[in-house]
C-alpha cells in the first residue's frame, strides 16, 4: 500500500482502504424508570472497510465493510428464560448481573477527510450506519443464595440491530460514538412499561492501512 501511494502524485484517485479496531465505553440507553444505569461496560470491535472515490481530490467517499464485535455489559435488569419465554425484572436482589454479545458487523459511511494521495497524516469526518447480527448473546447473575444463573441466546433478543456511528479525529487517533435505534429486545415489557433499551457506545477507534 505505501510504495503504492509513494508512486502517485498529488490529485490521483486513491482509496482508504483500512482495517479498524474500536474500544468503546458502553451503556444501556432508554431503560425503563425501574432500572437504574447500567455499571461500567464495555464494547470491542475490528474489522476491513473498503472505500470508494466520490471525487478525483479523494476528499470524500463512501465506504463499507465488515467485522465481528464483542460487549459485556454490567447492569441491573433481570433476565430469565422461562418455557421459552424470556421475563424481565428488576434486579435488585440479584448481584454480578452481566451480559455479553457477540455480532457480526456491516458499517456503511459517508466520507470526509483532508487526506492526498501522499498526505499520511490529515483530519477526518466519518458518518454513517452500522448494522449488527447478533451470533451469540449470554445472560447471567448470581441469585440471592448466590447460586450462579445463566442463559444462553434467550428468545426475547434481537439479533438484527443497527445504530448510527460517528468517528472524527486526526491521523490515528479518532473518538467514535455509535447510537442503537432499535431495542434489543423484541416485544418486551417490565410491569406493563415497554421495555425500549438500546445501546449507546463511545470510545476511540483506530484506523490502520
Amino acid at each position: 500500500m505505501c510504495a503504492q501511494r509513494d508512486a502517485l502524485e498529488i490529485g490521483d484517485r486513491y482509496a482508504e482502504d483500512q482495517l479498524y479496531v474500536s474500544i468503546s465505553y458502553a451503556q444501556l440507553n432508554k431503560q425503563p424508570g425501574i432500572i437504574g444505569k447500567s455499571n461500567f461496560s464495555y464494547s470491542f470491535s475490528t474489522g476491513f472497510m473498503k472505500d470508494i472515490i466520490l471525487n478525483r481530490q479523494g476528499t470524500f467517499a463512501i465506504a463499507g465493510g465488515a467485522g465481528l464485535g464483542y460487549s459485556l455489559f454490567s447492569h441491573q435488569l433481570k433476565v430469565d428464560e422461562v418455557n421459552g419465554a424470556t421475563v424481565f425484572e428488576n434486579g435488585d436482589l440479584i448481584s454480578d448481573n452481566v451480559f455479553s454479545t457477540f455480532n457480526l458487523e456491516v458499517p456503511i459511511e459517508l466520507r470526509w477527510r483532508t487526506s492526498t494521495a501522499n498526505k499520511y497524516s490529515f483530519w477526518r469526518v466519518y458518518t454513517g450506519i452500522k448494522f449488527l447480527y447478533n451470533l451469540n448473546n449470554s445472560f447471567r447473575y448470581l441469585d440471592a443464595n448466590k447460586v450462579e444463573v445463566a442463559y444462553k441466546n434467550v428468545s426475547a433478543f434481537e439479533n438484527l440491530q443497527y445504530g448510527l456511528t460517528l468517528s472524527a479525529g486526526y491521523d490515528e487517533f479518532n473518538i467514535n460514538f455509535f447510537y442503537g435505534l432499535n431495542p434489543i429486545f423484541k416485544n418486551a415489557n417490565i410491569n406493563g412499561e415497554v421495555l425500549g433499551t438500546r445501546i449507546l457506545q463511545f470510545g476511540l477507534i483506530f484506523y490502520l492501512l
